[in-house]
């Protein structure tokens, strides 16, 4: 088994998939137990997460150093370098941050770390610190052109140090540089087998027999998970889709759709109106988020005590949160919180119903794969990303009737030239983005002053990960002119060409 140490790194679970994928067994830890747990149960091997933080700030989690002295081979990932070079007599500073694609090319290739790898590799950093002098006895592997120290390694032990994230879609060879290290560890592998019915027990074990009701969206995340559990316990499922009014036209006849292939009925509870009610003078984007989160809960608590009166108790409350959900949420200790999402953070203390989150541990490719194993039709599982709180995060400020008007027409003119472009299936996400700023434009020969238009259009696999799409200059000017000429009080469109990280997938 290998331990991975848990800094609160946005990729420490991902760590965590990378080894299953691999074929290695791995269990995440505390820094806090790392030591009395390491010792008394003998990993073959430890990896150092990354982490939000400075290892020279107040809070910032550490370790014994006599972890290194334990014979156990050791790889750093980012914080986790930074913390080995920290702790064993090297310097950290404030320095060059890097933050997205970078290329490091290797020095050294002595070592069995670079066993199958280029010369040089295009990989994914993400820090704002820098390692600036390493311990005396450890020796440069490779550097990127801001950083030297991008891997170094112990010069006689199998102790490991990398400033990228070699767990991440988007670093190249990324999987090997894991490989290695497991290899290096002399863990023995069992290959990976994605199994829809060990989830499928899980629900029957959690619900016994007790009502689900499913907050159903449309989304793939939530039609995988709602029909797994039709599937798991039948007509005790009761799938909600609440017409709010933030979400694509045509979602709630998907919605439809769905369920009645697996011969469930859903509920369509219509609160469009109160749900612009709640939102009225609301410009904070976390706000939004709790408002929307709260409101979604407040409406199926609602749904239960009718559902009471005709005698059928409801237990359970089905999300489908997927782990990309819970790490921006704040999903381990040391973690920072990027932002609620309205299924994790953005719940009330207050809730009457017990979460069922059958996909929590899995990421949005796995959960396409889950889909299909299943029998969900390709238009579903393979449907664009589109966030719970909908269009209420993608528009910047106040959410008005006449905004939300904006930006759906504005998001048709992006589906349809995508998808009259071959570019649709492609694409992680599109969408535009109300941003709140105005600019200047020239209209009829006359003088006028209406809102930007952002848009975000992203290529991933995880949603870990992403980058901006590299749509043909022509494709961008077909969107641009129709959302300029078609969608009313628009002076300008913009595109989006930020990484994640830094950038999240929303803006808000």
């Amino acid at each position: 088994m290998i331990y991975i140490i848990d800094f609160g790194s946005q990729y420490t679970h991902y760590i965590g998939r990378r080894l299953k994928e691999i074929g290695s067994p791995y269990k995440i830890i505390s820094p806090e137990d790392a030591l009395r747990e390491i010792k008394t149960l003998k990993p073959q091997g430890i990896i150092l997460s990354g982490g939000p933080m400075s290892v020279y700030g107040d809070d910032a989690p550490t370790i014994d150093p006599q972890i290194f002295s334990l014979d156990i081979p050791v790889l750093g990932i980012c914080y986790g370098m930074m913390l080995i070079s920290h702790l064993l007599g090297g310097k950290v500073v404030s320095g060059k941050k890097e933050y997205g694609p970078a290329t490091v090319t290797f020095v050294d290739t002595s070592t069995d770390m670079t066993k199958g790898l280029p010369k040089s590799m295009t990989v994914w950093m993400s820090h704002g610190d820098e390692v600036v002098s390493i311990p005396a006895e450890y020796k440069i592997v490779g550097s990127s052109e801001h950083v030297r120290y991008a891997f170094i390694a112990h010069k006689t032990k199998p102790i490991f140090g990398i400033q990228f994230h070699p767990e991440v879609q988007h670093t190249e060879h990324g999987m090997q540089l894991l490989e290695n290290f497991v290899s290096i560890c002399g863990v023995t592998t069992s290959p990976y087998i994605l199994d829809s019915k060990k989830i499928e027990e899980y629900i029957r074990k959690t619900a016994g027999n007790a009502y689900v009701i499913g907050a159903v969206s449309g989304g793939v995340d939530s039609t995988v998970a709602g029909v797994l559990t039709a599937k798991t316990i039948g007509s005790k499922f009761i799938p909600v889709y609440v017409e709010n009014g933030l979400m694509r036209d045509g979602t709630k006849e998907d919605v439809e759709k769905i369920y009645r292939n697996v011969g469930i009925e859903p509920l369509i509870i219509h609160v469009e109106d109160e749900m612009m009610d709640r939102l009225k003078g609301k410009t904070d984007p976390e706000e939004k988020r709790k408002i929307i989160g709260a409101f979604y809960i407040e409406v199926f608590e609602r749904e239960m005590e009718r559902l009471k009166k005709e005698g059928i108790a409801v237990k359970f409350l089905l999300q489908g949160t997927i782990y990309s959900d819970v790490i921006e949420s704040k999903g381990t200790k040391h973690a920072d919180k990027i932002k609620s999402h309205h299924n994790v953070g953005g719940l009330p203390e207050r809730l009457q119903l017990q979460l069922l989150e059958p996909l929590r541990d899995y990421y949005k490719d796995e959960v396409r794969k889950i889909g299909t194993m299943i029998g969900v039709p390709e238009e579903f599982v393979q449907k664009q990303k589109f966030p719970g709180p909908g269009y209420g995060i993608r528009i910047r400020g106040e959410v008005t009737p006449e905004r939300l008007q904006k930006v759906k027409q504005a998001d048709h003119i992006v589906l349809e030239e995508l998808k009259k472009a071959g570019w649709l299936p492609k694409v992680l996400h599109s969408f535009p983005v109300m941003t709140g700023a105005d600019s200047t434009s020239v209209k009829g020969d006359g003088r006028f002053f209406g809102e930007v238009i952002a848009l975000r259009i992203t290529t991933s696999t995880d949603e870990m990960t992403c980058g901006w799409a590299h749509l043909p200059y022509e494709v961008l000017q077909r969107i641009s002119s129709r959302i300029v000429n078609e969608v009313p009080e628009v002076s300008r469109v913009v595109y989006d060409i930020t990484t994640k990280p830094p950038a999240t997938m929303e803006w808000e």
